[in-house]
């Protein structure tokens, strides 16, 4: 299997590559965002009690949305893998997943982490709220977003660096540029672990 984790601040063009990965490696999407509303509108256990806990404002914890991680895997156990958008958010959540995936004999491939200079994440996001009228993409709220994206996801890359599956990607350019640049780095990955580098 093929199991990429998929990072990106706001504005990175994630969710973009995110499409065409899974499109070119016929990968399942697994998104933390998606899995919850799914849950939450087939009112499964795990949607409903996750809704008591978003209904009260708070956060959905690491134990629900792993469930729900676990059950995808289930569900998909022979697939050809997984691209995780949205997860891991911390390290605690990144040691979880890799106890979720070797109870498959899995494991994460590689982090694939597209690095966008924030200035130009900024322009990126004051266009597209010009150009969309999404209130939210404001200077002020674009930068509390990097911030929090910097703060949340810094340390799970970290860990993934010290397992040697950290792989940067450069995010400037057009969108053929930066999948290529993506493909190149799952396919030399690949070949460098064949080799039993």
């Amino acid at each position: 299997m093929l199991n990429i984790v998929l990072f990106g601040p706001p504005g990175s063009g994630k969710g973009t590559q995110a499409e065409k990965l899974i499109k070119k490696y016929n990968l399942i999407h697994i998104s933390t965002g998606d899995l919850l509303r799914s849950e939450v509108a087939n009112k499964t256990s795990l949607g409903t009690e996750a809704k008591k806990i978003m209904d009260a404002g708070e956060l959905v914890p690491d134990e629900i949305v792993i469930g729900m991680i676990r059950k995808k895997l289930e569900e998909h156990k022979d697939g050809p893998g997984f691209v995780f958008d949205g997860f891991p958010r911390t390290v605690e959540q990144a040691r979880e997943l890799r106890k979720a995936l070797t109870d498959y004999d899995e494991r994460v491939t590689m982090e694939i982490s597209l690095e966008v200079p924030r200035g130009e994440l900024l322009k990126r996001l004051v266009k597209r709220g010009e150009e969309s009228g999404r209130s939210d993409d404001n200077e002020e709220t674009i930068n509390n977003r990097i911030d929090v994206y910097e703060r949340q996801t810094v340390p799970v890359t970290y860990y993934y660096e010290k397992m040697h599956k950290h792989v940067p990607v450069n995010g400037i350019g057009t969108i053929d540029q930066i999948f290529k640049r993506i493909v190149d780095a799952v396919e030399g990955f690949e070949k460098f672990h064949e080799a039993g580098a």
